[in-house]
């Protein structure tokens, strides 16, 4: 998607098909700025293939729910891997050395993790608990026809997701898990959009392409074309003020 001087590109984590598209992007659409759903810290444990393994420690800084959030999330994702044959955080992987070796500049648009992991656990109910055990409890015992229930039966983890099958997801995520989707989604948007933003202001003369997980494509676009109106709005309503003082002198 092209807004300005900003493209998006929707991307799996795990897809063989998302380093293709992301490759190709590059080197088709040559851009100024690489902006990455990542922050500082995974961009230095993605660069420099470090294998972060969550520790009791951690629970001091992100808290237990967080942590616990944490450690499932880096199991899914091992797990996941090895079916899609794909190392988790290859899509930004492959930016960031095709970015190193073209020499183009780089830019972290999301949230720190750490402070996404705190919310998490300052966020999660009691009620999401329960749906987290019972939806637990129906994957294990009646994992058919809830993959069935989903449409996700035939799903090619090599692939990204097509848009009817994410929306359809983050529709069940927002419906069971309301407080879980507004730290993850919700919130990470408004800061990766606020940044996207900023960079497209700063930068009005080059083209940025941003690399962001499919799911995040289109509230990221809807929320800086939001930006962009607010600005327009304010800035005609100060031109409107200011032309009526002049009129009146």
């Amino acid at each position: 998607m092209k807004y300005n001087n900003l493209t998006l590109i929707g991307t799996s984590h795990i897809a063989k098909q998302s380093v293709v598209e992301i490759t190709d992007a590059i080197y088709g659409l040559k851009p100024d700025i690489i902006a990455l759903e990542l922050d500082h810290r995974r961009y230095h444990a993605l660069s420099n293939k470090i294998k972060h393994r969550i520790r009791l420690s951690d629970i001091r800084r992100i808290g237990i729910k967080g942590f616990i959030f944490a450690l499932l999330g880096q199991y899914a994702q091992k797990i996941l891997g090895k079916y899609a044959g794909l190392e988790p955080g290859s899509d930004m992987l492959t930016a960031i050395n095709i970015a190193h070796h073209r020499g183009i500049k780089i830019s972290f648009i999301d949230q720190d993790i750490e402070i996404t992991f705190r919310r998490f656990s300052q966020a999660l109910t009691w009620h999401e608990k329960w749906n987290f055990i019972v939806d637990l409890f129906m994957a294990i015992f009646f994992r058919k026809s809830e993959i069935k229930k989903l449409g996700i039966e035939n799903f090619d983890l090599t692939k990204v997701p097509e848009k009817k099958l994410i929306e359809k997801l983050l529709k069940k995520l927002k419906d069971r898990y309301p407080f879980v989707y507004k730290v993850l989604i919700t919130e990470r948007n408004t800061v990766m959009s606020r940044n996207l933003y900023h960079l497209m202001q700063s930068n009005q003369d080059k083209h940025i392409l941003a690399v962001v997980g499919a799911g995040h494509v289109d509230n990221l676009l809807k929320l800086i074309k939001k930006l962009h109106s607010n600005k327009a709005d304010a800035a005609g309503s100060s031109l409107s003020y200011s032309f009526t003082t002049n009129v009146g002198q």
